[in-house]
């Protein structure tokens, strides 16, 4: 059975921008088709704030394989395991928070990808190949190459060491945290502050000297965003599904009511 490639990585390949759609609430199978539907590119299933098993996610994740669009999950920082269920069944790319450090990064990188590089486990046929029989070795190379490793930088530790993790092998994307790095700077909320720009810049030149990634979570401000882009930024979170959903509420109730 063939792999079902990772459209997410192609677009990252290409140098363009890769828009996530949050996932905290949905939990049905139109998931993915309602975020492919509305110009989004991955999923971010949400295992970290959304009340989300690992069920939950694989259902999600699952469906979206067939929906043009990329089913990424985050875990919390201390249930990599999760992480590794979720990649058995649907899911293309993990995303970790917190990791300050390239030791943390590269502990990371070993529980996500199979030996010689890391060493996930196998399971049998996953669902990237439709549960179809499959060579082992052919299909761990090629898992290795397509699934989707992300940290996320969320501390001046972190942005700090950002040398280090992005020359981790097997890591893929260094993902800001912005509004986690601004509390921990002491500055919640001040997304656009200069020291958070100073950030984006040195975790931006890093990325770029080690061909990884940057990516821009907590971030939808209209001034603020095109600047982090013009930084690196590409790997983007582009909002969660409730903020969408209660958007778009707010703008109907508002011109119903404005009708009267």
């Amino acid at each position: 059975m063939a792999l079902i490639h990772n459209p997410l990585r192609r677009r990252l390949a290409e140098g363009g921008l890769a828009l996530g759609f949050g996932v905290q609430h949905l939990r049905g199978s139109a998931t993915g088709m309602i975020a492919a539907a509305t110009g989004f590119d991955w999923l971010f299933i949400d295992m970290e704030h959304g009340a989300m098993s690992v069920q939950d996610a694989a259902q999600i994740a699952v469906a979206a394989l067939g929906q043009g669009i990329t089913p990424i999950v985050r875990i919390c920082k201390d249930a990599l395991h999760e992480g590794t269920r979720c990649l058995d069944n649907g899911a293309m790319g993990v995303v970790v928070p917190h990791v300050d450090s390239a030791e943390e990064a590269a502990a990371v990188a070993r529980a996500y990808r199979f030996p010689p590089l890391g060493e996930r486990s196998w399971g049998g046929p996953p669902f990237a190949y439709g549960l179809g029989a499959v060579d082992p070795a052919v299909a761990q190379a090629e898992l290795n190459a397509e699934i989707l490793v992300a940290v996320m930088i969320e501390t001046p530790q972190a942005v700090a060491q950002a040398e280090a993790i992005a020359a981790v092998p097997g890591v893929d994307v260094l993902m800001f945290g912005t509004s986690d790095l601004t509390a921990s700077m002491g500055i919640p909320g001040q997304i656009g502050h200069p020291d958070v720009r100073a950030a984006y810049a040195r975790v931006g030149a890093a990325c770029a000297a080690h061909g990884k990634v940057m990516g821009m979570g907590g971030v939808y401000d209209q001034l603020v965003a095109p600047d982090y882009i013009r930084l690196g930024a590409r790997f983007i979170l582009g909002g969660n599904d409730h903020g969408f959903v209660m958007s778009g509420a707010q703008a109907r109730a508002a011109f119903l009511r404005g009708l009267a």
